[in-house]
């Protein structure tokens, strides 16, 4: 048996308008809704770069004395020229692929190859170095780190959406830039459930589309772009501790 009674009973979402449930009411009902075995599949889309799971990684692979044996074979590397936000984000997306749920993997992959393309975009846009941005080692980041020059990045058939994400670069309103990405992410939601049934596919990405209206309608004009200088500022300190 599915979560049949559960999405009967929550109230419909549409992109752009409020959230009909708050965060707090929506978690509460799935921690007490969910089968024991599907809630840490929740608990893995709550997770932020900030979260206890990822500082403790984060201490320890940074340690001195941590033996190489423990850490991704990616760390060191991307130690080198990655800030500590980066080195966070990287750190969940990675957590995130290694879901035993596909769904779970590929929202991960999903965001990360979406805000890779972004970033890079910006980055060259800026004549930043591209391959100091770019967090994970799939294909996308790869390739991405390989073409910088090239006007696809080289992703010209590897990524369906592609030139949506280009597009996101070109938006100089970061407030509008970010409920563009956030709605990418919500077609992607949609697009990928539509032949789940009653599954906890549904009820999870109900979670990530109510959060997402959830935080958009609770911003008003000046809390965004207040929001958006401290990111503007946290990506200008992460450039200068990467060039230093």
């Amino acid at each position: 048996m599915g979560y049949e009674c559960l999405l009967a009973g929550l109230p419909d979402l549409k992109a752009g308008a409020p959230s009909p449930v708050s965060s707090d009411e929506l978690n509460t009902l799935l921690e007490e809704s969910l089968k024991p075995s599907d809630l840490p599949l929740l608990n893995q889309l709550r997770m932020t770069p900030e979260s206890d799971t990822i500082s403790a990684l984060y201490t320890c692979y940074q340690a001195p004395d941590t033996n190489d044996m423990d850490k991704p074979v990616w760390w060191d590397d991307a130690a080198s020229v990655l800030s500590e936000a980066d080195l966070r984000a990287a750190l969940l997306y990675d957590l995130g692929q290694k879901s035993k749920n596909r769904f779970v993997r590929e929202w991960y992959a999903f965001n990360q190859d979406m805000n890779n393309v972004l970033v890079a975009s910006i980055c060259r846009k800026h004549g930043f170095d591209v391959r100091k941005a770019i967090v994970g080692h799939n294909e996308v980041a790869d390739i991405l780190r390989t073409h910088t020059q090239q006007k696809d990045f080289g992703l010209g058939g590897v990524m369906d959406n592609l030139q949506d994400i280009l597009d996101l670069a070109a938006i100089d309103n970061l407030m509008e830039r970010e409920k563009r990405t956030d709605a990418l992410r919500f077609a992607w939601l949609e697009d990928k459930t539509r032949f789940y049934v009653f599954s906890i596919e549904l009820v999870l990405a109900y979670y990530l589309e109510a959060g997402m209206l959830q935080r958009w309608s609770a911003l008003t004009v000046e809390q965004g772009e207040q929001v958006f200088r401290a990111m503007v500022a946290d990506m200008k300190k992460g450039v200068q501790l990467v060039n230093e």
